[in-house]
């Protein structure tokens, strides 16, 4: 197992505010939640000309339309939370331990999940690590379906999707990223300040 070691507070880039990083997490997730809010309204309405026709068939069609799309609404928005969960635990994780090829692994299945690690592995300033050991295992940027779904087609009847993928229990940070960078960025200025005075 590769490992490279943690940063330090002074090596660390500048850290983004917080709906900075959530949108870097779950921007392809935001973008799929707003398809399918427009494709809800489309399909209700076209439900609702449906009804006003009485064609069994068509009724069914935008029904089953509309609940797909729906529904999905809120799986995307539960599958946002869950990589946020991802986003802060390995955030800490290659903060205190530094990068591993483990860790890259284990986040490396589905695109979402390696968006998660990206964000944190960026705000880390390890990002090329990661897309390195991504390149070097053959995973391309453009690999969107998840590997599991590929491995395992019964993965809608397996506990473990619905609890990695959806229903990820609230993680709280140990650090407070941008509290720190810059009580230690004041406490280097001081002592610059101090040392000019001598």
């Amino acid at each position: 197992m590769k490992t490279i070691s943690a940063p330090c507070w002074h090596d660390l880039p500048k850290q983004p505010q917080l709906f900075v990083s959530s949108w870097n997490v779950n921007k392809l997730l935001y973008g799929a939640l707003v398809l399918f809010i427009l494709e809800s309204v489309y399909f209700y309405v076209s439900l609702a000309s449906a009804i006003g026709g009485s064609d069994i068939i068509l009724i069914l069609f935008w029904a089953s339309c509309l609940l797909f799309s729906f529904s999905h609404v809120f799986m995307v928005m539960m599958d946002a939370w869950s990589r946020f969960q991802n986003y802060k635990r390995v955030k800490d994780h290659l903060f205190q331990h530094g990068f591993s090829t483990q860790i890259a692994k284990h986040y490396g299945g589905s695109k979402c999940q390696r968006m998660a690690l990206l964000a944190a592995a960026k705000e880390l300033g390890m990002a090329k690590k990661v897309k390195d050991y991504y390149d070097n295992i053959g995973i391309k940027w453009y690999y969107f379906v998840p590997e599991f779904m590929i491995r395992d087609p019964l993965f809608p009847f397996r506990k473990h999707f619905w609890s990695r993928t959806f229903m990820e229990k609230y993680y709280k940070p140990k650090f407070d990223y941008r509290l720190y960078q810059k009580l230690h960025m004041e406490t280097e200025r001081t002592q610059i300040n101090q040392n000019v005075q001598i």
